[in-house]
């Protein structure tokens, strides 16, 4: 067991860009793409990740310390730290149970595509620690390894069946012919925001406003151009941080190269997956007939949408705002501030790009969230220790992308139920 953690942590430390390209090489040779083809193929997806990797992490050293600013400047007292996904993924792959779960998550998916019980081939590997967070939960909680098996089962399922349904809405919106998004936050985040969104839309007055990129760049000229919606997003927070002018200015255009930047490292990536997608498409027609087979990707691939990414953005003050106020809340929102578009990725396009009905939607998901991640603190506090440095002044960690996950909170609890009663 401990052989085949260190091979699996050694694999996975070498992070997306490096694991892509070869699932995607790999991949090529198996649906009989020309060796060149797919050597070209491969390093376009692994440079488009590591571009995206690299404006995603221009978000994030600018929109951490602007939201810890806020939190420093409002004197805001909460005992829970956000510890960010980052520090979560490294817990649940120092946990047993996750090593184990790679090939039982694989072949879950490729028995489902055997019997025609799901479209989408789930070849994000990188993202497949949601599930091993599900299982880890289930293990800490009962310290049954078979029911932490099940618990990683039972969410790959639903992870497939949830890419499914939102493939379409997918595909049409982002253009992304052929994939699904198949990261657990964004689908635990969409089985609530989609039908509260669904809801908004559908209040009188609130659900006719359209309020899209498109809409807004219309109707305000060069300020609805995306690169200056991120320009007055970053600046208007670094202001109510309290940075100097110097900083704001610096804010405000890291926000808005994000803006601009992202959507073309996202076609890039495209382009090394279209040969993939075709060639896969041929040869499982002529093996399934007319079946439709969906890659199953990263999130990653829908925060180049100025929709996604603005929706993220905004709900960051929104975010802290609400865990001032909140009653029962007590975790400090921090390091999955930036994550937040990756949590609006599957709730944009089902609202055709409408920002507002979206961020009222997660509005509503975060005031869960903030439960739900108070409630998952002391498995994920567990989980971390002795694993991770915890965030100074933090008797407990928690975070968004799993602790306010709806997926993850179900397999919690269901947990808790199989301890309490065996």
């Amino acid at each position: 067991m401990d052989t085949l953690t260190t091979v699996v942590q050694g694999i996975l430390n070498m992070g997306s860009s490096v694991v892509l390209p070869i699932i995607i090489f790999t991949l090529a040779l198996i649906f009989r793409v020309p060796i060149r083809n797919a050597i070209t193929s491969g390093l376009t997806v692994g440079i488009g990740m590591l571009g995206i990797s690299l404006v995603l992490g221009l978000l994030s050293d600018n929109v951490g310390p602007a939201a810890q600013a806020m939190v420093e400047r409002f004197g805001l007292e909460l005992t829970i730290v956000d510890a960010g996904w980052p520090a979560v993924a490294a817990a649940t792959w120092a946990q047993p149970i996750a090593a184990v779960m790679i090939p039982v998550i694989l072949a879950v998916n490729l028995i489902m595509l055997a019997f025609n019980w799901t479209k989408t081939l789930n070849i994000d590997i990188w993202n497949y620690w949601h599930m091993s967070a599900a299982a880890a939960t289930g293990y800490i909680v009962t310290r049954s390894f078979f029911w932490g098996i099940v618990c990683g089962i039972g969410y790959t399922v639903i992870v497939q069946l949830v890419a499914d349904k939102t493939a379409p809405y997918v595909q049409d919106y982002y253009g992304l012919e052929g994939v699904s998004i198949t990261t657990g936050s964004a689908q635990g985040y969409a089985l609530l925001g989609i039908p509260i969104a669904w809801a908004v839309s559908k209040i009188p007055g609130i659900g006719k406003l359209d309020v899209e990129p498109e809409t807004i760049q219309k109707r305000f000229g060069i300020f609805g151009e995306p690169m200056i919606m991120g320009i007055i997003i970053g600046g208007a927070m670094a202001i109510l941080g309290g940075y100097d002018i110097t900083r704001i200015l610096q804010t405000a255009m890291a926000m808005g190269a994000v803006m601009f930047i992202l959507p073309r490292m996202v076609k890039i990536l495209m382009e090394g997956l279209i040969p993939i997608q075709e060639a896969a498409q041929a040869t499982l027609q002529k093996r399934y007939a007319d079946r439709e087979i969906f890659l199953g990707m990263d999130a990653a691939l829908a925060t180049g949408s100025p929709a996604a990414l603005s929706t993220g953005l905004l709900m960051v003050p929104i975010t802290l705002l609400i865990a001032v106020l909140l009653p029962g809340n007590r975790v400090l929102p921090f390091a999955d501030l930036a994550t937040i578009p990756f949590f609006a990725a599957l709730v944009v396009p089902t609202r055709k790009g409408n920002i507002l009905h979206s961020v009222i939607a997660l509005t509503v998901v975060i005031t869960f969230a903030l439960w739900m991640a108070t409630d998952y603190a002391p498995v994920l506090t567990k989980m971390a220790e002795g694993v991770i440095k915890f965030p100074k002044g933090a008797s407990q960690i928690s975070n968004f992308d799993t602790g306010g996950n709806l997926l993850n909170w179900i397999f919690l609890k269901l947990s808790e139920l199989v301890n309490s009663v065996f």
